[in-house]
């Protein structure tokens, strides 16, 4: 009877067993529990106080799977704020605010914002026609720059002579001296063909033709006589302005009426665009125009030059359009200059862009930096699309909500050589 009732205690706790998953630890002191109790129960009645106690420890081992149940709960609950601190944080590169501060380190959130059609072409400054004026020579001779150390570039004022020339010592003599003696002859056969007209000695026909050479050296005697000094004739600018080119050298011959110099106003600017026969359809949605001059790194803008466009071309030359835009001059553009030039059409909405100081650039390969945290910085490789010379267009590989550097990426890269965070940290 007492095998029998063993048995039936080992089959009983083998089912609870495979019921409760295995829970080895608890059986086993079960199973010699159940024995102790089923040992005791025979010198006693049994059968009553072994159902008694089996339901008792059900009771307890039910409450026991309880509490395993609600332990495993929470450990899932802390895989999954784990996996979530290392999704956020993941390979960083450490970069304190202090170093923040120092760098001058800009972020910028993603975000949709219109931007605009791109034209990217070449051109030239140059001033406008109005603006220029050419000094020509009043007489033939030898010219001299009453300034030996005269260049250009430098200020030219209204009325002020910066130029003589001498023909004392030209083998066929001094042009305004035989215009000089060229009227007094002229002068004074005129006037006596006015005495003698009026008693019929001399014809109306042969005084007017008098009076003709008379006028005709008097007009080009006083041309030249205009500006004359000691040293001959001077020349002035006749605009305030500085002097664009010199197109004769010092002590050079000149005849009457030949270019000297050309002097430029630069209080307005011309921006001429060739463009493509291929963007001509584009044309007409042009309104303002970004351009770099190839003197500088500085990206100027039409729209903020007080700029409007003037016109651009129906027909094309050498097989580009001319785009010609006016603006102010602020001082530090230069007429005649060659620029890379962003014609700007049409806004577009929901485009994804950055400022180009965003954006890097390492064996062909483009990437930005994000911020994640307070001093945590990713790099993050990033497809480019359209630039307008102040922002590009990012195809792929930014969300809306990031924090993207702008300004100090260039700091970020040298950090990330030496402080980068490992994989899977925690603060």
């Amino acid at each position: 009877m007492k095998r029998h009732i063993q048995s039936l205690v080992c089959l009983f706790a083998a089912s609870l067993f495979a019921a409760c998953g295995g829970r080895q630890t608890h059986e086993h002191d079960h199973v010699h529990e159940h024995e102790k109790h089923a040992t005791h129960s025979h010198d006693h009645e049994h059968d009553h106080e072994h159902d008694h106690s089996h339901d008792d420890h059900a009771h307890g081992h039910t409450g026991h799977s309880h509490e395993s149940e609600s332990h495993a709960h929470d450990h899932t609950d802390h895989k999954h704020e784990t996996a979530h601190h290392e999704h956020i944080h993941g390979e960083g590169i450490a970069f304190s605010k202090h170093q923040a501060e120092a760098a001058g380190l800009q972020v910028e959130e993603v975000v949709d914002t219109p931007f605009y059609g791109v034209i990217k072409t070449a051109g030239h400054l140059q001033a406008p026609v109005a603006d220029e004026a050419v000094v020509v020579a009043t007489s033939a001779g030898v010219l001299y720059y009453t300034q030996p150390s005269i260049a250009e570039g430098q200020p030219m004022v209204e009325g002020r002579a910066f130029a003589g020339i001498s023909a004392k010592k030209l083998q066929d003599g001094d042009p305004l001296l035989k215009a000089k003696l060229a009227y007094e002859t002229a002068k004074a056969e005129y006037e006596r063909a006015k005495r003698l007209v009026d008693d019929k000695i001399v014809s109306a026909k042969e005084f007017e033709q008098i009076r003709l050479r008379y006028e005709t050296a008097k007009t080009t005697y006083e041309g030249q006589a205009e500006g004359m000094t000691e040293k001959g004739a001077s020349l002035s600018s006749p605009i305030t302005g500085y002097l664009k080119q010199l197109l004769v050298p010092n002590g050079s011959y000149v005849e009457v009426g030949q270019p000297v110099v050309v002097v430029t106003q630069t209080r307005r600017l011309q921006l001429v665009a060739e463009v493509p026969e291929r963007d001509f359809a584009q044309l007409h949605k042009v309104s303002k125009a970004h351009f770099t001059p190839t003197y500088t790194n500085r990206l100027y803008k039409t729209d903020e030059l007080n700029g409007r466009l003037l016109a651009y071309g129906r027909a094309s030359v050498g097989a580009f359009i001319p785009v010609t835009f006016e603006m102010d001059n602020v001082g530090d553009l230069i007429a005649g200059a060659y620029a890379e030039v962003y014609l700007l059409t049409q806004p577009e909405e929901g485009v994804v862009s950055v400022p180009l100081s965003a954006l890097m650039e390492e064996q062909g390969l483009y990437y930005v930096y994000v911020k994640v945290c307070a001093e945590e910085y990713m790099k993050r490789e990033v497809h480019p699309g359209r630039r307008n010379g102040e922002r590009v267009e990012i195809l792929h590989g930014l969300h809306h909500g990031e924090q993207v550097v702008t300004q100090g990426a260039y700091q970020v890269k040298l950090a990330s050589m030496t402080t980068a965070i490992p994989h899977g940290h925690s603060h």
